[in-house]
């Protein structure tokens, strides 16, 4: 069978850092990201994508996110994200995406990765 093209299934769109910016705002109250970013409630999250967790000097961060070994990618940050306490039991953070689609993630991941 052949298709036509307008019979096709489309593509996923690409993850949209603009709408991932919108979707930083539940993270904003903990989290601040731009030039002038410092750790608050949390770290400040500049640079995130390929960082050592625990890394930045201006954080308090638990022993169990210290001793975790993770390198911070879109996987373990979409888990992360997810569920902060079976990615990292024990770690300090205790944001739940509760509704988050797969596709607010993939943006909110996009959006941290222009940073």
């Amino acid at each position: 069978m052949v298709l036509a093209a307008c019979d096709r299934p489309e593509a996923p769109a690409a993850p949209d850092p603009v709408a991932g910016e919108v979707a930083f705002r539940q993270c904003a109250s903990c989290h601040q990201v731009g030039p002038s970013a410092r750790a608050g409630f949390g770290p400040q999250l500049n640079g995130i994508v390929g960082r050592r967790a625990a890394a930045t000097a201006d954080y308090n961060y638990s022993s169990a996110l210290r001793n975790s070994g993770i390198v911070w990618s879109d996987e373990t940050l979409a888990a992360y994200i997810r569920d902060p306490d079976a990615a990292v039991p024990g770690t300090k953070m205790r944001f739940l995406c509760l509704g988050c689609s797969d596709r607010t993630v993939a943006d909110l991941l996009a959006y941290l990765r222009t940073l």
